[in-house]
């Protein structure tokens, strides 16, 4: 029997290193991906500084962004929103109520 991997759940993988996790549960969840992004901008900001928003996916609407970019990945446990936030320089990731927003986010210096 070949060597196979078991697929990885989202939740239970450690961070890759260098990349901070921040884990956000508001007692009010957001009502939709704008209110979310407001919410990470805001950590990604208190954190970074001036800082870049890679790459995100939006459970609720099934969306992400870069658009498409998990059709390369359809056999990887790995989505590709998380696999081009990291292969840009990501160092920091929100997740908002348990995966259901998710925001990978770079320092910009000026």
């Amino acid at each position: 029997m070949p060597n196979e991997e078991p697929p990885c759940s989202p939740g239970g993988r450690p961070e890759p290193a260098g990349v901070t996790l921040v884990e956000i549960r508001p007692d009010r969840p957001p009502t939709d991906y704008r209110e979310a992004m407001r919410l990470a901008d805001a950590e990604a900001n208190r954190r970074l500084g001036n800082c870049m928003l890679l790459s995100w996916y939006d459970r609720d609407r099934d969306f992400e962004s870069p658009q498409h970019a998990s059709e390369c990945h359809l056999d990887s446990a790995v989505p590709g929103y998380v696999d081009y936030g990291l292969s840009h320089g990501a160092t920091l990731k929100v997740d908002i109520d348990d995966g259901r927003f998710v925001f990978f986010y770079m320092p910009v210096e000026l």
